[in-house]
């Protein structure tokens, strides 16, 4: 089995803020990782990440907030993405 995406989005919102989705069902864990999936979840404005989750070889699941590096305890896709859009509803409030 080849990898798979199973998931993709992008938004750009009025201000030029880009949120970006991808999910890829992979045959073996990635290193560090213990679960089939590959993901790579970022917010962004003006080219810096202010919100990521994503489980880079090696390093397993992780999230980026604010500039800072954080474990991530991945369950499912589905909190995967519930959490992500969580921490990017943070930061668009007023």
């Amino acid at each position: 089995m080849k990898a798979e995406k199973i998931e993709y989005l992008k938004s750009i919102l009025a201000d030029g803020a880009v949120i970006e989705m991808v999910v890829w069902k992979v045959p073996q864990p990635v290193p560090g990782s213990n679960h089939l999936y590959k993901y790579r979840l970022f917010f962004g404005r003006n080219g810096e990440r202010i919100v990521g989750f994503d489980n880079e070889r090696g390093k397993g699941d992780h999230c980026h907030l604010d500039g800072k590096e954080f474990r991530y305890t991945f369950v499912n896709t589905q909190k995967l993405k519930k959490d992500f859009l969580a921490e990017v509803q943070r930061r668009l409030k007023p």
